[in-house]
């Protein structure tokens, strides 16, 4: 019964993330390298269950595959390290739930460091957009894949602390105070409560 129900969360989250995702990935706000994505916000569900860590994953990889017919091949890319650093934001949340500013930091540091690493390999795959010059501003990050790297950092960071802190967090917030996240809550052994 415990695996099952495990199991059923896992998948429940995984839907969810993904579809969410692929509402996003449709607006401005969805791509490039500050994205903010509704998604994101339900990474701090990995501070109620560890069935969110494989559901978090799975949905990653499902987003981000439908993602390989419009960036071709490069989207691979996405496919396996997108979906590794939310493997590890996620674990990173379960790791530290019940210090949970310091949980929710885990998926804001892990794409923070890994996505940029790729995102300009991708983005310039895409019709050669250049989404490292913003004349607009006076911004020309592009150059050397350091520079773009650490502009990455810090946009992709931003976007998921914007993300997972603006949204997530009165997310989780919300689920606590509703008494919802009694029936995700597990305890250290990883042992549903109320079955």
């Amino acid at each position: 019964m415990r695996q099952t129900r495990f199991i059923a969360q896992a998948g429940v989250i995984a839907a969810v993330y993904a579809a969410t995702s692929l509402v996003m990935i449709q607006s401005p706000l969805g791509y490039g390298p500050v994205q903010v994505r509704l998604s994101e916000a339900l990474t701090v569900i990995a501070c109620l269950t560890p069935a969110a860590i494989p559901g978090l994953w799975a949905g990653t990889l499902i987003a981000n595959a439908f993602m390989l017919t419009h960036v071709g091949v490069l989207g691979l890319l996405d496919v396996v390290l997108g979906s590794l650093a939310t493997l590890l934001g996620a674990l990173w949340t379960w790791r530290y739930r019940h210090r949970t500013a310091l949980a929710l930091a885990g998926p804001v540091v892990t794409n923070a460091l890994i996505v940029p690493a790729y995102l300009p390999l991708m983005l310039a795959g895409v019709a050669g957009i250049d989404f490292y010059r913003i004349e607009q501003l006076g911004l020309d990050a592009s150059g050397t894949w350091l520079t773009m790297y650490l502009f990455g950092v810090a946009a992709v960071g931003l976007g998921q602390a914007a993300a997972v802190y603006g949204l997530g967090l009165p997310l989780l917030v919300a689920l606590r105070r509703l008494g919802l996240a009694e029936r995700l809550v597990t305890n250290g052994r990883g042992d549903m409560r109320g079955q």
